[in-house]
């Protein structure tokens, strides 16, 4: 019971903070861009006026339409209770496994491209084909990172990974480790559908991907896909800086490291946002074709980190 109500309270603090973490990552290049902003709040408001909303389907639509937004809320939600963002106390029955981790984020995918797919333009299609191709690059990444990080523990469990290199900073400056966390960085970008392989404020139709396949969406629907998003977003974000900098992450279920973990988290998560943002300032992006290249170079890196785990053991 202990587990469950801290993965609980990981999932409730999640669904606070997204919208905040949003919210810098915008204010941030408004300012560098010499902008004012809307200010950090406003994708609060910006669900609170999605919600309210009553969903447009155009006629003929499947039940696609309707579920697959909630396919992706839901397994986003899994992903946020399933990754140690503030405890690294979890489920006995879900252990909070890379594969299970991982398997949940191609889910959320596939519901994705079959949104697109299911309004029938050329644009949703477009941005499918796009977005599955980037996925299939970027899962074995993942898988290849975490696990260069999982040969010294000898777990593929997340949580023991990080528990595993809080207790051992020594770990973490290790050449597998740097590796790895570089690799997880750059497929991260991508499969949260940042610059450079993303643009996520374009209004132009052929550059779009995650833009491309949510147009046929609107009110609660559109919600459910803009949060689904932005939790997956905080997860794998969540997920890099606790691999990076593990220490704040409530190891037991007392008061007072719960309240710890929720602020390390906090912490690392706006100032891993407020980088991230000002660095895509400075950023242009990649040219469809030159996506592979780039995926392809975090893959060697990640197998590069697999081979110095091993020869490190």
């Amino acid at each position: 019971m202990t587990a469950v109500v801290l993965i609980i309270v990981q999932v409730l603090v999640a669904l606070a903070v997204t919208p905040l973490l949003l919210g810098v990552m915008r204010q941030v290049r408004s300012r560098l861009e010499s902008r004012v902003g809307a200010g950090v709040l406003q994708p609060y408001r910006d669900v609170a006026k999605l919600l309210r909303k009553q969903p447009l389907r155009a006629q003929g639509s499947s039940p696609i339409l309707v579920y697959a937004p909630l396919v992706l809320l839901v397994s986003s939600l899994m992903i946020v209770a399933l990754v140690p963002l503030i405890t690294t106390s979890s489920l006995v029955t879900i252990p909070s496994d890379l594969f299970v981790v991982v398997s949940l984020l191609l889910v959320g995918t596939v519901a994705m491209a079959v949104l697109g797919l299911d309004g029938g333009t050329a644009f949703g299609g477009m941005g499918s084909s796009r977005h599955m191709m980037i996925a299939a690059l970027v899962e074995p990444t993942v898988l290849m990172s975490v696990y260069a990080l999982s040969v010294p523990v000898g777990s593929s469990t997340l949580s023991t990974i990080v528990a595993a290199r809080g207790l051992d900073p020594a770990r973490v400056v290790t050449p597998a480790g740097l590796l790895a966390v570089v690799a997880l960085v750059i497929v991260v970008l991508a499969e949260t559908g940042r610059l450079p392989v993303d643009n996520p404020s374009t209004h132009l139709e052929l550059t779009m991907v995650h833009e491309a396949m949510i147009l046929e969406s609107a009110g609660r629907d559109l919600a459910w896909l803009e949060v689904g998003s932005w939790l997956r977003l905080t997860a794998l974000l969540g997920l890099v800086v606790n691999l990076a900098l593990p220490w704040g992450v409530a190891a037991d279920a007392s008061p007072l490291m719960l309240v710890l973990g929720v602020v390390a988290l906090v912490v690392k998560l706006l100032a891993a946002g407020a980088i991230v943002a000002a660095a895509e300032v400075f950023m242009a992006k990649l040219r469809l074709f030159r996506v592979p290249e780039l995926l392809a170079g975090s893959f060697v890196l990640a197998f590069l980190a697999v081979t110095a785990s091993y020869l490190a053991g």
